[in-house]
Parts: structure tokens; C-alpha cells; sequence
């Protein structure tokens, strides 16, 4: 193993430079010529933009070249092969990817098909770089038991995982999971000493509530150092952080919504961008589809293109977008590791409009999480009609904390909704709830109740 800042000492400090940057473009023409002459879907695109990759002699006029595509884009390849996968997956990512494919795995599909998500031979290596790079920016050193405690169907955050931080010698993954229930992660966890976790941040929350009851003691007896949270907002929430720390006694770091991992900073950064190598960032205006210029606060929707795409990790595609707003921070992070940082302002399919003012559930999360332990910080977001357009007032379902009586929730009311009118521009109608009241997924908790559907 390595020592000092970083898991990869030669290439970690030259994130995010303008010698990155000459890295980045001659990959990326190797990158654009394999799509354009060995994936169809890739080439379809192009084709229909009327680029060819002699076309494109800049970053500049990739950002331009043709729009990013989104998880829909690939559902009506689905429907247009007849959900015959075989020829639906050689179209998006080619023969000789296909000829190399050793492991498949899928999202959820909670939204209608799973999207694949492709393993081939060549991915593992860059798997485990990039994890190495993140596992040790987490601090997950020799002596490490780390708690896998995602859904296993998920792509992202199961199965695969249990190689992702194979180039971290001493580091042990115990492959627990989300699906068996909060019993056992806890019994699980402190049978096998887990001294780390990684899992959703509401799953983490819940632990906090369940241990009493199932172990006999807090859950910050069980030794947890370090808290790796994905697949959801939340780690990045100053209050989320601040309850999830003070109840384990370990440091939150934030994962995620591209290959980054936020830093143990005191003041939540963002999470640094440790992929300059591997993939190009870029940001689109989620209207337009128009490059965002690269600078400090810039805000957009955040695309992705793999430079060695024949061991793609995750994105297989020119700009590839997972439809969430990121905003960027360029500047040199007081915790002194490298990389840009990003911070995940909401989803573009989250967004609401209230009186012509953009709403994202995750701003209203963090404020309701700021009122803990008068709430139990679960809530829902109710909407009568298909957003984004919202008629007032925005309607809420809270849950009362378990000490609080009837008779505070007036003045408790109050407090809130004059939280969420100064950062949030939204007087929302509350409904209270006791505690329990709503569900506690184990994989992505929802924020939203969709009563049009």
C-alpha cells in the first residue's frame, strides 16, 4: 500500500490542472473514435448531429458536438429491439465490449426496466483504482471491517462493491446487505466488529433509531469510524452529517453521482472529483443542453464520458447524464487533497415549481433534519398533481419527535415553516404525523407521495 495523501501518489495531485486537462483530450479522441466505429448506438448519435469524430479537434467542440444522453434515452432502445436485451445491449455498447462482458448488473428498475450496467474484463482494474483512491481518502486502512449494507440488486452500490476495494490490502468487506432487515445489519455488524459502514444515509439514520431496541445499547457503541453514504442525498446535508456523527461517533463522508468522495473537512466541501484520468466532467444548463462554463459556483446538469471506454465503470457512452444538478467549488480545498468538488443540488426530475420558485426536495430535507430531535427528520413531499408545477401550498407530511406533545406542534409549526420561507422561498401546509409513521426503506428512501398516480 501506499503512503502520505493519496492511494495513487503519481496521478492524485494532478487532478483537476491544465497538465490534466492535456491528459484528458488525448484520451478523449481515442474515446470518440472507438464509440463513433464500434458502438452503434454511439455512432446512431453522432451520425444524427452530422459529427464524425475528425470533427471534434477540441473539449470545446465535444461539449458542442451532440447532447448528452439520459437512463429514458436508453428504455426506447429497449422498446425499439422489442425488449430483445441481446440486441438491445450489442447496440449500446458493441461487439467487442459484449465479447469481453464478465458480470451484469442492473439498477433497481423501480422506475420501469432495469437499466443494465455492464462488467467487462477490463473494468476491474479501473474499479479498483478508483476505489482505492476513495477508500483511502476515507481512511479505511489495514484493520478495516467495512459493512456493505446497500440493496444487492442494486448496480451501483451491491454485488460489485465486494471487489471495489481489492487494492486496499488489510481492508475487509463484509457483505451484509440492506435486504435482511435492521435486526440483522445490527447483529451482523457487531458479531464481525464492523469498525466502517457504507449504505444509504437514511438507512444509517434508521440504525440510530432501531439499535436500542434490537442490541440493548446506542449504535454508537458498535465502534463505527467511518460512515461512507450513498445513492441518495443526505451525507452532504450540514444537519443530516452532524446527527448521523453525533450518534455514531465517526466521521460522514459523501460517495457518489459520479466518482467522487467528499473529504472530513469540519465544514462540508463538496465531494472531491477523483477521476480526471478516467473520465471527463462536464456541465449542461438542464434546459438548453448548453455547456456551463468549468469555474467556481458554476451550476448544472453534471454529464459523464468514460476515456477508456473499453473498461467503462459505470458510464459507457459519450455524455452520459444521471440527471442530477451539480454545483462546483474549483478552487483548493482547506483539507489539501486535490480534485474540483461538487455538491448534488437535486435531481432534474425532482424539481418543483412553487409560485415560479425552483424547489428541491433535498433543500427541504435539510431543513426539516435541522429540527431533530423535536422531529424525527422523516417527512414526504404530497403532491396532488405531475410536478414540476406545484399549486400552492406546498404539502407536507412531518413526523413529531418522540418527546414532543400536541400542544408544541403549533409553535414547532411555525419555527419551520419560517425555516423554509428564508431558504427555501416556500410557505408549505403541514400535516403531522407521530413517530413510525412512514415507512424506513432500506435501500432509497422516497421524499415524494405521489397521490395523481
Amino acid at each position: 500500500m501506499c503512503a502520505g495523501k493519496y492511494f495513487n501518489p503519481d496521478i492524485e495531485p494532478l487532478l483537476n490542472t491544465p497538465l490534466m486537462r492535456e491528459v484528458q483530450w488525448a484520451k478523449l479522441q481515442h474515446a470518440i473514435r472507438f464509440e463513433y466505429e464500434k458502438v452503434p448506438y454511439d455512432r446512431e448519435r453522432m451520425d444524427a448531429a452530422g459529427v464524425t469524430p475528425d470533427d471534434i479537434r477540441s473539449l470545446d467542440d465535444f461539449s458542442r458536438a451532440f447532447p448528452p444522453i439520459k437512463q429514458s434515452d436508453f428504455r426506447t432502445v429497449f422498446e425499439r429491439f422489442d425488449m430483445d436485451m441481446d440486441e438491445a445491449l450489442l447496440h449500446l455498447f458493441g461487439q467487442e465490449r459484449m465479447d469481453d462482458l464478465h458480470f451484469l448488473s442492473t439498477t433497481s428498475g423501480t422506475t420501469g426496466v432495469p437499466t443494465p450496467y455492464p462488467w467487462f474484463h477490463k473494468t476491474f482494474p479501473v474499479a479498483t483504482e478508483l476505489f482505492g483512491r476513495v477508500g483511502w481518502r476515507a481512511g479505511f486502512v489495514p484493520g478495516t471491517k467495512l459493512a456493505l449494507v446497500y440493496g444487492l440488486s442494486m448496480h451501483v452500490a451491491g454485488i460489485p462493491q465486494v471487489f471495489w476495494y481489492s487494492g486496499l490490502r488489510g481492508v475487509t468487506v463484509l457483505n451484509i446487505g440492506a435486504e435482511v432487515g435492521t435486526e440483522r445489519i445490527l447483529r451482523s455488524m457487531k458479531l464481525f466488529k464492523a469498525n466502517a459502514i457504507t449504505t444509504t444515509p437514511s438507512l444509517a439514520t434508521y440504525l440510530i433509531e432501531r439499535s436500542p431496541e434490537v442490541l440493548g445499547h446506542p449504535v454508537g457503541d458498535l465502534g463505527i469510524k467511518v460512515l461512507l453514504l450513498g445513492a441518495e442525498p443526505g451525507a452532504g446535508i450540514p444537519e443530516i452529517r452532524s446527527r448521523l456523527e453525533e450518534a455514531y461517533g465517526g466521521t460522514v463522508l459523501d460517495v457518489g453521482a459520479g466518482y467522487g468522495c467528499s473529504c472530513a473537512h469540519p465544514v462540508y466541501q463538496g465531494m472531491h472529483w477523483i477521476a480526471d484520468d478516467h473520465c471527463l466532467y462536464e456541465l449542461v444548463d438542464p434546459v438548453t443542453l448548453e455547456p456551463v462554463p468549468f469555474e467556481d459556483g458554476a451550476r448544472g446538469l453534471a454529464c459523464f464520458t468514460p476515456l477508456e471506454p473499453e473498461a467503462g465503470l459505470f458510464f459507457h457512452h459519450l455524455r452520459v447524464s444521471m440527471n442530477d444538478i451539480h454545483q462546483v467549488s474549483t478552487g483548493p480545498c482547506p483539507c489539501g487533497r486535490s480534485g474540483f468538488r461538487y455538491r448534488i443540488v437535486g435531481r432534474g426530475d425532482d424539481m418543483l415549481k412553487v409560485k415560479g420558485v425552483s424547489v428541491y426536495p433535498t433543500a427541504i430535507q435539510g431543513v426539516i433534519t435541522g429540527f431533530v430531535p423535536r422531529v424525527t427528520g422523516f417527512f414526504r413531499i404530497v403532491l396532488t398533481e405531475r410536478p414540476p408545477l406545484v399549486t400552492p401550498p406546498l404539502k407536507l407530511k412531518i413526523e413529531r419527535g418522540e418527546d414532543l406533545s400536541e400542544t408544541d406542534l403549533p409553535a414547532l409549526e411555525a419555527e419551520i415553516v419560517a425555516k423554509l420561507r428564508a431558504i427555501c422561498e416556500v410557505s408549505p401546509a403541514i400535516t403531522w404525523l407521530p413517530p413510525q409513521a412512514l415507512g424506513r426503506e432500506a435501500n432509497k428512501t422516497q421524499l415524494i407521495e405521489k397521490r395523481y398516480e
